[in-house]
């Protein structure tokens, strides 16, 4: 019985004592009990429990949305994987239009609540000159890349030669356009943010499009040269994770609370075996190491190549005592090791991957910091926005590139090198000397045309 119901009861059983209309009226008011501190105590349990069992299903469900689109994200990966350089591309593009969307919209979480109130409305080409930018920043960039490793496409057909010629001109043009329209849209009184606008626009392309730049330069160098990258982030990430919550006791870093010594450095040795493994098994595919020289091949319709150098097997003999270590180990008899270079660059990029790429995220993690906000978007359910995704990976792809380029690329003389050497080179009446004298050459050596 509770307290309402018994002192209830008590009023009614004085009821008959009463011989008054007045004494009837009060026993009446006793039935309206206040609340005591033992009722009250009860409400904030039951409340206590359903907001517990209400986090508790916000979470689970969390946890699904999470975990769905985790798996959609992986299968649109491998699936733009096996339909060739060209998806791989269109999908670094759309990567970054997002990320470049999410970061230029903070600018007005930058502007003062009157301020932005007060501005509302005055410029209305600072959405249109933002998107302009991009647009060109990116027509330099990918026409760059084109132009570098299509030059048989481009210098032999007569349509695309003049935007391969005069590329950079163009390019030039287009952003002096946007330049002018942007000084012709300043007013005096709001000079400080269209300025503040405009460098942070610029900080924007320099960081987000050019890194993306060389992104999509490591995929048509070889898929291997983005894919394995790739593939080391998000092993470290994950496995920062799980050595994290399972041996984590020492912060590591202020900017990211959740981040421990312990994840750091099982994230780092579990890397390092993950991309030894992976590399290595990837690296056996023509598919993987090739450069693309036609955006229409897929994993089924491959085109093999000579592969570059780091890619090509040696053996190295085993000093005497690893020698019988090693016989004695496999019970058979053990003189060399197989070995690829590539091996040792795949140590270099999984350290890289493990020490140094983690920071882009602490980077990322101090600019939300500094802007009081949990995420960059919501373009991914479950995970936030696509910059949460790709702040590592910016970081990576650079690094990638820089690598390959100094230490790993091969310099031949191609056709398409020789092409466009003729083609800037030489006057027309050269170009058709030239021609004449390869005709004989060729018809010389039996070959008819």
């Amino acid at each position: 019985m509770d307290v309402a119901t018994r002192r209830a009861s008590q009023s009614f059983a004085v009821g008959p004592l009463a011989k008054k209309d007045g004494d009837l009226q009060e026993t009446h008011k006793n039935l309206v009990v206040p609340p005591t501190p033992l009722d009250e105590g009860w409400v904030k349990i039951q409340r206590d429990q359903e907001e517990r069992e209400a986090e508790i299903n916000k979470k689970k469900q969390n946890a699904i949305t999470r975990t769905l689109w985790t798996l959609i994200m992986i299968g649109g990966f491998l699936l733009c994987l096996l339909l060739g350089h060209g998806f791989m591309i269109v999908l670094v593009m759309v990567c970054q239009t997002l990320v470049y969307r999410e970061v230029t919209a903070l600018f007005s979480l930058g502007v003062s609540k009157s301020e932005d109130d007060e501005n509302k409305g005055k410029d209305p080409w600072s959405k249109t000159l933002n998107w302009y930018f991009f647009a060109v920043t990116n027509y330099f960039l990918y026409g760059e890349s084109l132009i570098y490793y299509f030059k048989h496409v481009v210098f032999a057909d007569a349509q695309l030669l003049p935007f391969a010629t005069n590329h950079r001109f163009i390019s030039f043009m287009l952003y002096m356009f946007g330049f002018v329209g942007f000084v012709a849209s300043l007013q005096r009184q709001y000079l400080k943010s269209q300025f503040g606008l405009f460098c942070w626009v610029h900080m924007s392309l320099l960081v987000i499009v050019v890194s993306s730049h060389f992104i999509i330069n490591n995929i048509l160098e070889g898929l291997i040269w983005f894919w394995l990258p790739a593939s080391l982030v998000i092993c470290n990430d994950i496995f920062a994770y799980l050595w994290g919550i399972t041996f984590g006791r020492t912060p590591l870093i202020k900017l990211s609370p959740k981040k421990t010594v312990e994840g750091f450095v099982g994230a780092f040795f579990s890397t390092v075996i993950f991309g030894l493994l992976w590399g290595t098994l990837f690296m056996r595919f023509d598919y993987m190491i090739c450069p693309a020289h036609n955006l229409g091949v897929t994993a089924l319709s491959s085109d093999s190549c000579v592969p570059n150098q780091v890619f090509v097997w040696r053996e190295w003999g085993l000093p005497a005592p690893l020698r019988i270590a090693a016989s004695t180990l496999l019970g058979r008899t053990v003189t060399t090791l197989p070995y690829a270079t590539y091996q040792f660059h795949l140590l270099v990029m999984s350290c890289f991957a493990s020490l140094v790429a983690p920071f882009g995220g602490f980077f990322a993690s101090g600019f939300k910091r500094a802007f009081n906000i949990k995420d960059f978007g919501h373009s991914i359910p479950g995970h936030g926005g696509m910059t949460d995704r790709m702040d590592c990976q910016f970081l990576m792809g650079v690094f990638t590139y820089v690598y390959y380029s100094s230490l790993i690329r091969e310099h031949h003389v191609t056709v398409g090198s020789v092409l466009q050497t003729i083609v800037s080179g030489l006057s027309l009446d050269e170009q058709l000397e030239l021609f004449a004298d390869l005709k004989r050459y060729l018809e010389g050596r039996g070959v008819a045309l």
